[in-house]
């Protein structure tokens, strides 16, 4: 922690930097922030409002903003697993000519897709007003749980980035591992319309807990259970700790094996 605090400056030089490439020569730009979740909802209320069932549990009095509250965290947490798994491959020359805590780059990662979320939150915000929906909730839980989202997919990042290094069609597996991901993740429905044992085994995703606990702060839906969130948080720091573990062991190879 000391070393991360004494190369504070490069992290904040990293996030900027990320900044400035992530929409360059783009022609929508920082668009795609608001228009990407916008259409997603729509895609999915027609789809899933239509065909779906579960939704009378959700809470909320419309399925946009249900599902619309759920995709922002969601495309959150896979934006920034995707980007933190790929970064250090696409730091070579950084990681292969200085020194420096080389989990500064998976880390500044995770922390530029929380621009688009940003931006993301305001299109949350606009569809929440249209549509009339209640913000019922006590609101100020809702930062602990993206920090859980935050923490999960760093960990996730971490474990991703040196098998990356090593194995080169990992960027293939993560979207579709991501996309596999998102279906057992309260992304579209609820958790209390699982069977009990059901929502004990999901516990185990900590995403979960982190879309349910920020739905239940904004709008007031269903609170989480307490054990069952217990549970993902339990989960998250296990997957955070063995992914700087196996990072910190692996950091030594990486300029011989990239």
């Amino acid at each position: 922690m000391r070393e991360l605090w004494h190369y504070r400056e490069l992290a904040a030089t990293f996030v900027w930097r990320d900044l400035k490439v992530r929409y360059k020569q783009t022609f929508i730009g920082v668009g795609w922030a608001i228009f990407q979740p916008l259409l997603s909802m729509v895609v999915f209320t027609l789809v899933l409002g239509k065909f779906g069932k579960g939704f009378k549990h959700t809470g909320l009095e419309t399925v946009p903003v249900f599902i619309l509250s759920g995709l922002i965290v969601w495309q959150y947490f896979s934006s920034a697993v995707a980007v933190a798994g790929g970064s250090i491959t696409g730091n070579t020359n950084l990681v292969t000519k200085v020194y420096f805590p080389r989990v500064l780059i998976p880390l500044a990662a995770v922390l530029v897709p929380l621009v688009d979320f940003m931006l993301a939150f305001c299109v949350l915000a606009g569809v929440t007003v249209y549509y009339g929906e209640p913000v019922d909730g006590p609101v100020w839980p809702a930062p602990f749980f993206m920090l859980l989202a935050v923490a999960t997919a760093l960990g996730g990042g971490l474990l991703l980035a040196p098998v990356n290094v090593r194995y080169r069609d990992v960027p293939y597996a993560i979207p579709y591992l991501l996309q596999m991901a998102m279906w057992v993740s309260a992304v579209f429905y609820p958790i209390t319309s699982l069977p009990t044992y059901a929502q004990w085994i999901y516990a185990l995703n900590p995403m979960n807990a982190a879309i349910t606990g920020f739905r239940w702060a904004l709008y007031g839906s269903p609170a989480p259970i307490l054990g069952q969130t217990l549970v993902s948080i339990a989960c998250a720091i296990i997957i955070f700790l063995l992914g700087l573990a196996f990072f910190r062991r692996s950091e030594p190879r990486f300029a011989d094996m990239i």
